[in-house]
């Protein structure tokens, strides 16, 4: 087994740490940030994903948490940057703190190999290699070797993952951080520095393409008179193209998505390549945010001192991340318009971002004297929102479903109004006459 150093204990240096402990490797995950190692140290975990707490817990005596760069490198094998790669103004990955941690490496000996989780823009690890060179510090091998983990599901695609890539400029480094992942049956692919950089890239570029072909679909079903859940399971179930990501809604957020997406079309444009279709695609992605408005408008008119129940602050269910949650654009649209915010999630915390809302401890208590209720995440606790609990607390009974989580004939059966993405809706179905200045869709 190996000794390994992590540098950066968010999202992906934790799981990353504590997967590696569980594969039998010594791990040592190191962060600048006091607050987060002292609780780390503690047994207390700073970020909510399923299965994390229970898996740091069993590997207690192979993983520790330091501030100190000396005791993450002590006898490893491995340097992994897992540190965050946020957007620019430009659009560009801001890789301040990759090259902190490059910058922080020691003159350490012959056989260190720094292992590049943190998604970086092609091209990145030949400017690493040739700092490294420049410092005397050639001994040391780089291996680009990308994160797919999802947000709720990280635990499970580390260990039991679709593909695992090592790019290297050496076949000897490359084996050796593939023989880290022993154990686990998968695909592993190896191959040059560059590619498996864009093999990141591309994958959420490709993802991000899917959801937002999908939405558009579901508004253009929506004139016609379509439903766009018949319509994604049959183009799904074509064996050329397959089920995953055609399920329309408010638009895909998240740390990944929107970053990668603009990293690889700013790449291409500093390249000399305009790249048109990320460029409709992420516009799609905006514009797809904004339309819950509109369902709103149609049934109640302008919506100055309306009350509205937001059901949902997280990107996704299963994460507590509000990074480029579509609830933040959302909210804020609907504070603009005049209306009274309510939320509620069960985990994540939007206090400090969305000044002017008030958050709620239950569904129901967000729910009480709404003139609308809209699920903007779709936790599992909502299936049961189609109850008459609900439907009494309620000022006017409208569901406005940005996730399709409801049946529309079950919503309408108990007595609510629905509005879902891309499904078939009339107006006279809705509990309240329009007023006379409601926006039509």
């Amino acid at each position: 087994m190996s000794r390994i150093g992590i540098f950066g204990a968010g999202y992906v240096g934790l799981v990353t740490g504590a997967c590696f402990a569980d594969l039998g490797h010594e791990v040592v995950v190191r962060d600048i940030v006091l607050e987060r190692i002292e609780e780390l140290q503690a047994g207390r975990i700073p970020i909510h994903e399923p299965g994390l707490k229970e898996l740091l817990a069993r590997n207690a005596e192979r993983l520790s948490f330091t501030l100190d760069v000396a005791e993450a490198l002590d006898g490893a094998e491995f340097a992994f940057v897992a540190v965050g790669t946020p957007p620019t103004y430009s659009g560009d990955a801001d890789l301040s703190a990759v090259w902190t941690v490059v910058d922080e490496l020691p003159g350490v000996g012959e056989g260190l190999t720094l292992v590049m989780k943190s998604t970086v823009p092609v091209g990145t690890g030949e400017k690493v290699r040739a700092n490294l060179e420049v410092r005397g510090l050639d001994g040391i091998s780089y291996v680009s070797n990308p994160e797919f983990l999802a947000e709720g599901t990280a635990v499970r695609d580390f260990m039991r993952p679709d593909r695992v890539v090592v790019g290297a400029f050496e076949p000897e480094a490359a084996a050796k951080v593939a023989a880290l992942y022993d154990g686990l049956d998968t695909t592993m692919v190896t191959t040059d520095v560059a590619s498996a950089e864009m093999i990141k890239l591309a994958s959420n570029a490709f993802l991000t393409t899917r959801i937002s072909f999908i939405n558009e679909i579901a508004n253009v079903c929506e004139l016609v008179g379509a439903d766009v859940m018949d319509v994604s399971r049959g183009v799904g179930l074509d064996h050329r193209l397959g089920s995953h990501f055609l399920r329309a809604g408010v638009g895909w957020g998240g740390s990944c998505f929107g970053k990668d997406v603009s990293a690889l079309k700013q790449l291409a444009g500093n390249s000399g390549y305009h790249f048109q279709l990320l460029s409709a695609v992420i516009e799609v992605n905006e514009l797809q945010k904004r339309r819950l408005v509109a369902k709103l408008e149609k049934h109640l008119g302008k919506l100055r001192d309306r009350t509205i129940a937001v059901l949902g602050l997280a990107f996704k269910p299963g994460t507590d991340d509000l990074r480029d949650a579509p609830s933040l654009v959302f909210s804020s649209r609907l504070l603009a318009e005049g209306a009274n915010v309510r939320a509620w999630d069960p985990v994540a915390d939007a206090g400090h971002l969305l000044n002017g809302v008030t958050f709620c401890d239950s569904y129901l208590e967000a729910v009480k004297g709404a003139d609308a209720a809209v699920i903007v995440t779709e936790w599992p606790e909502l299936a049961g929102l189609l109850s008459p609990e609900v439907r009494d607390a309620m000022s006017n009974p409208l569901i406005v479903d940005g996730r399709n989580l409801l049946d529309p004939g079950a919503a309408r059966a108990a007595g609510f109004a629905y509005e879902g993405v891309g499904r078939p809706s009339a107006a006279s179905e809705s509990a309240e006459t329009p007023a006379p200045d409601a926006v039509p869709q």
